[in-house]
C-alpha cells in the first residue's frame, strides 16, 4: 500500500492519511476484515510520528470504517455495499498484498457496474433498443466490403481525418470554431479526462470539482495524487462565489465541471455562471475540463453553448461524448483544446494507445455524414422524455413524505435525497435483495461524503420494467424510512 503525502499541503498529515485510507475502504480496495498495517509499521513507512498515525486511525474508527481488536490490530469493518472481490484468507494470491499499488479509490468499478440486477437504475446508459444498431451493423459490413484491409491498418494518432472534419461541423453548431487539426478522437470522454489528468496533474496538485460530481473523474484525479477540493452546486450550477475564494488561497491547477445536465444532479450551469467560471480561470490561469456527455439530450429548451465557445485564451479542454447516444460499444469521443495544451494532450494519447481503433471510427463516420444522426437524436429525446415523465409521475405518486428530487431538464439521471439521518448505502443493501440497483450518492463526493442521496438512471430499462422498478423502489424506501436508523449509520463529520 503506497500513500503519497504532500508535506507542503495545508491539509494536515493526519487528514491526508485518513482520507487516503477511507477512500480505499469505501471503494472496496481494502477488503472487509482486512488488517491495516500496524501503527508502528505505518509510522515507519510514511516517515511520520507514531502519534500522527494514531490520530488518523482514530478518525477511521470514529467514522465507523475500522474496528480495533486488542492485541491483534486494526481491521476494516464490513462494508455497507458488498464487494465482489474475493477475501484474501487462504488465497494463493495472498503474497500480492506485499506489492504496493497507487489506487486510492475505485468507486466507479465497485458501485457503478451492477449488470447482475434486473431492475438496474445504476447504469447511466441508453437502452440498446433505442440505438441505431441495425444501421451501424449494415454500415460496418459495407465498409469492410469496400476496404477489407482496414482491419490491418493503424489510424492516425489524432484520429481519422474524415471523422475529425465531421466532428468539426458538430462543434461549429455549438459555436466552437476549431480546425480539424485541433480535434483529438478519444476512446470516450473517460479517456479524455484521463489524458488531461496524466498530462497536467501530479502529486500535491489541487483540483477543484463540483460536489457532487462524476465519480470516475474523482477516481482518476485521486490516482494522480491530487488534492481534490469540492465546491457545492445550487440550482444554477457551481457556486462561483465559493470557487473564487478557493482560487485565492489554494492555487488550483484544474477545475473539472459538467455544465450541461450535470452528472449526477441533472442541473444546468447558467450562462452567467459559465462566464464567471471562465473569467476566474483566466484570472488565475487555471485549466478547465469541460465534460459534455449528453447536451443534445434536452427535454425542454436547449442548454447554453459550451464554455469552450467563450474561450479566447485557451483555458478550456472540451470533451464531448459521442458513443453514448449512438453506439456505446464503439467508445468514441472528441477532445479539443488550444495551443501547447492540445499538443501535450496529443503526446499523452500517443503514449496511451497510439490512437483509437480505426474500424470504429470508420463505422461511425457515415452516421455523422447523414441526416439520420439528427433524426435519431430527435427520436431519442422524445423517447427519453417519455421515460423521464413516467418516472417523475411515479415518484410523485408513490414516494414517501420527506423524499425530494431534482427534475432534470435533460440527461439520463434523477438525483434523489432522503432525510439526512438515513443512509442510502444501507438502502441499497435492501434493494439488492430485490434485484434492484442504483448509484449511492456518497461515491459522487470526495473527502467526507453526503450519504443521504442516490442517483437513479431512467434510460436503460424499458417502460414496463421501469414502472415496476420505480414502484418497488418506493415501496422499499417507505419501509426503510419507517425504521429508526442505527446511531452509527451516519459518518462523523
Amino acid at each position: 500500500m503506497k500513500i503519497e503525502l504532500n508535506r507542503n499541503s495545508r491539509t494536515s498529515l493526519v487528514q491526508q492519511i485518513y482520507e487516503n485510507l477511507s477512500d480505499r475502504i469505501r471503494s472496496g480496495i481494502l477488503n472487509e476484515e482486512e488488517c491495516l498495517p500496524s501503527i508502528r509499521e505505518m509510522s515507519k513507512n510514511l516517515e511520520v510520528s507514531f502519534l500522527t498515525v494514531v490520530k488518523a486511525y482514530d478518525l477511521l474508527e470514529q467514522n465507523n470504517l475500522v474496528k480495533r481488536v486488542q492485541g491483534k490490530g486494526t481491521f476494516v469493518k464490513s462494508h455497507s455495499i458488498k464487494c465482489e472481490k474475493s477475501k484474501n484468507t487462504g488465497s494463493p494470491y495472498k503474497w500480492q498484498l506485499s506489492i504496493q499499488d497507487y489506487l486510492p479509490r475505485t468507486h466507479f468499478d465497485t458501485h457503478y457496474n451492477s449488470s447482475d440486477h434486473s431492475l438496474q437504475f445504476s447504469l447511466a446508459a441508453i437502452a440498446p433498443s433505442l440505438l441505431p444498431n441495425r444501421y451501424l451493423e449494415n454500415e460496418i459490413h459495407i465498409m469492410l466490403e469496400k476496404n477489407p484491409l482496414i482491419l490491418s491498418e493503424y489510424g492516425p494518432i489524432q484520429g481519422d481525418l474524415d471523422l475529425r472534419i465531421a466532428m468539426k461541423r458538430i462543434l461549429k453548431k455549438q459555436k466552437i470554431n476549431v480546425s480539424q487539426k485541433d480535434i483529438l478522437v478519444t476512446n470516450g470522454t473517460q479517456q479524455g479526462i484521463d489524458l488531461a489528468a496524466r498530462t497536467f496533474i501530479g502529486p500535491g496538485d489541487v483540483v477543484i470539482a463540483e460536489a457532487p460530481t462524476y465519480p470516475a473523474a474523482l477516481d482518476i484525479f485521486r490516482s494522480r495524487g491530487a488534492s481534490i477540493l469540492p465546491v457545492p452546486i445550487d440550482k444554477n450550477g457551481i457556486r462561483t462565489d465559493i470557487l473564487i475564494k478557493l482560487c485565492e488561497t489554494k492555487n488550483p491547477k484544474l477545475i473539472y465541471t459538467i455544465p450541461n445536465f450535470h452528472n449526477p444532479t441533472g442541473i444546468v450551469l447558467s450562462n452567467d455562471r459559465r462566464k464567471q467560471l471562465l473569467t476566474i480561470a483566466q484570472e488565475f490561469q487555471i485549466i478547465i475540463i469541460e465534460d459534455d456527455p449528453w447536451s443534445e439530450i434536452y427535454y425542454n429548451e436547449k442548454p447554453p453553448n459550451p464554455i469552450k465557445s467563450l474561450d479566447t485564451k485557451g483555458n478550456v479542454i472540451y470533451l464531448k461524448g459521442l458513443s453514448k447516444t449512438l453506439i456505446p460499444g464503439c467508445r468514441i469521443g472528441l477532445l479539443t483544446a488550444d495551443g501547447t495544451i492540445f499538443n501535450r494532450l496529443v503526446s499523452s494519447k500517443m503514449n496511451a494507445d497510439l490512437g483509437s481503433p480505426l474500424l470504429t471510427q470508420k463505422a461511425l463516420y457515415p452516421l455523422f455524414q447523414s441526416k439520420r444522426m439528427e433524426d435519431h437524436i430527435k427520436k431519442l429525446r422524445t423517447a427519453l422524455k417519455i421515460r423521464r415523465d413516467l418516472v417523475i409521475k411515479l415518484l410523485k405518486k408513490h414516494m414517501p413524505e420527506g423524499v425530494e428530487w431534482i427534475e432534470p431538464k435533460g440527461g439520463l439521471n434523477i438525483w434523489i435525497s432522503i432525510p439526512e439521518k438515513w443512509d442510502t448505502k444501507q438502502l441499497l443493501l435492501e434493494c439488492q435483495k430485490k434485484n434492484l440497483s442504483f448509484l449511492p450518492g456518497f461515491v459522487c463526493f470526495c473527502g467526507e461524503p453526503e450519504t443521504n442521496h442516490l442517483r437513479l438512471s431512467f434510460s436503460y430499462l424499458n417502460d414496463n420494467v421501469l414502472e415496476t422498478g420505480i414502484i418497488e423502489l418506493c415501496r422499499i424506501l417507505k419501509e426503510f424510512l419507517s425504521v429508526t436508523p442505527p446511531e452509527n449509520s451516519r459518518l462523523i463529520l
